[in-house]
């Protein structure tokens, strides 16, 4: 049977050209909406990673974050958990690594106090509050400039530095990549950089005067040598390990150190902020805006060296560059270090770190810590002047726009702004990246809802949150 074929206009010639006119009307309507469409959305702006707009307060593009492996801790790991709490490895007796370092404080100090004591009385104290050690197993070696981390042969840190002293400062803003691979200084651990790893972390604090204060090495490995767990060393280290004490120390410094890299409580990525990237949690307004302030470059700028944005791999954001900068916050009076008007602590050039007191270029600049557990801590800056967000946020907010709120008036009535820098320094402040980069008289960058919000984000940071038990939903869907 033959197949039929089938017109599809009509025969007759009227009926076909009426047909046609309206098929083309419909094709000059489409053609408008279209052409709005497109320029209703060139005008509107687009959506940038730096910024969560979804107002249900879920992540409208939840990511899949690459975490750490949680694996039963190597031996040599555990014996590092033991030296890690062991107060008899210190002049007093009554100090540990923990004494500095609580776990259940995201591994900051357990107290409100600026300094923490130490000696063998713990009656002496230096002129910083420790950093936490939680979120460090990511940190590179101290270096300057780009991708120094991969080079295997030494660097010349002085001549390295001597030979960048004019260049530009790098300009951060959040959200944004610099224009330029800047050299600057960045990776260490220590609020100026002094040590390259965790072993040689957990070394210095035991030699301190002012911290465990042991008198040299060969006591802290007769303390080593006497401890309830020695035993342990030798199936790990050989059978010559207690007969060397040098190399004893080294190895259970190292041992601290494997601790910090595989023990999970190190770096939980248990936030309430890591669910929030994985579509497992909702902000609140209020936390979504602080977000948003977080992160916007004319605003707080917080962003601008505390990245909040997983790396391209997947990688959870640290919230710190680990670079390096001279914020010029106010001088801590309370610090009887500063009881000498000549006495400044001037970070990667001195007096603690030696090898770049030359470089003048870096004095007054300290390492950006992490933000997670922030509120977790109780004093804040390298010399702990501020003991509260909300201070640490008005410092941001006033130091150039109203600075007689933020430093003292000197003998002369005039305020002395960058007070605990020396006025030959006072060039490697930071006077460019928002919200420094305003004058005296300007409105400034937050209000004090924005301040709100933004500390309300911050508490997004802590570790423990419990997430949903599956991704959260925009409330649309």
């Amino acid at each position: 049977m033959p197949f039929r074929t089938h017109t599809l206009l009509p025969r007759d010639s009227h009926q076909r050209d009426r047909l046609l006119k309206i098929f083309l009307c419909l094709i000059c309507v489409f053609s408008c909406v279209v052409a709005y469409a497109f320029v209703d959305q060139a005008h509107t702006p687009a959506q940038t990673d730096n910024q969560a707009t979804d107002t249900s307060g879920t992540n409208p593009h939840p990511v899949r974050l690459e975490l750490p492996r949680v694996e039963p801790l190597s031996a040599v790991a555990q014996l590092g958990k033991l030296l890690f709490f062991d107060t008899s490895l210190s002049a007093s007796g009554k100090q540990s690594c923990a004494s500095c370092h609580s776990p259940t404080h995201g591994y900051n100090p357990p107290n409100a106090l600026t300094i923490q004591p130490g000696g063998p009385e713990l009656k002496n104290v230096g002129y910083r509050p420790p950093l936490s050690l939680a979120y460090l197993y990511r940190q590179l070696p101290f270096s300057i400039g780009p991708d120094a981390g991969d080079v295997e042969t030494p660097v010349n840190l002085n001549a390295l530095a001597a030979s960048t002293r004019n260049d530009p400062k790098a300009k951060k803003s959040a959200g944004t990549a610099p224009t330029a691979l800047a050299i600057v200084p960045q990776g260490g651990l220590f609020w100026d950089g002094r040590a390259d790893s965790l072993q040689r972390q957990a070394y210095i604090p035991m030699l301190n005067p002012v911290e465990m204060a042991n008198a040299s090495e060969a006591d802290v490995a007769r303390k080593l040598q006497h401890t309830r767990y020695v035993q342990s060393f030798a199936p790990l280290f050989g059978p010559a390990i207690l007969d060397d004490p040098q190399q004893l120390v080294s190895e259970a410094m190292f041992a601290i150190g494997r601790f910090e890299v595989e023990d999970p409580s190190f770096h939980p990525f248990t936030s309430k902020y890591d669910a929030w990237l994985q579509g497992r949690a909702r902000l609140t307004v209020a936390e979504l805006r602080g977000l948003n302030l977080f992160n916007d470059p004319e605003k707080a700028n917080c962003a601008g060296c505390h990245l909040s944005q997983p790396s391209r791999d997947g990688l959870p954001p640290l919230f710190t560059d680990t670079q390096y900068e001279a914020l010029g916050v106010p001088r801590n009076t309370s610090l009887p270090f500063n009881k000498n008007p000549l006495a400044f602590d001037l970070g990667l050039c001195g007096p603690v770190r030696k090898d770049l007191a030359n470089q003048t270029q870096y004095c007054g600049m300290f390492l950006t810590p992490t933000l997670r557990n922030v509120d977790r801590r109780s004093a804040f800056f390298h010399n702990g002047v501020y003991h509260t967000l909300k201070q640490v946020m008005d410092f941001y907010n006033l130091r150039n726009i109203t600075p007689d709120r933020i430093y003292p008036r000197g003998a002369d009535g005039k305020v002395a702004q960058y007070n605990d820098i020396p006025a030959a320094y006072w060039g490697n402040v930071d006077t460019s990246d928002a919200p420094f980069n305003r004058h005296v008289g300007d409105a400034p960058a937050m209000t004090e809802q924005d301040i709100n919000d933004i500390i309300a984000f911050l508490h997004t940071l802590d570790d423990g949150y419990t997430p949903s038990p599956q991704p959260a939903l925009p409330a649309h869907s």
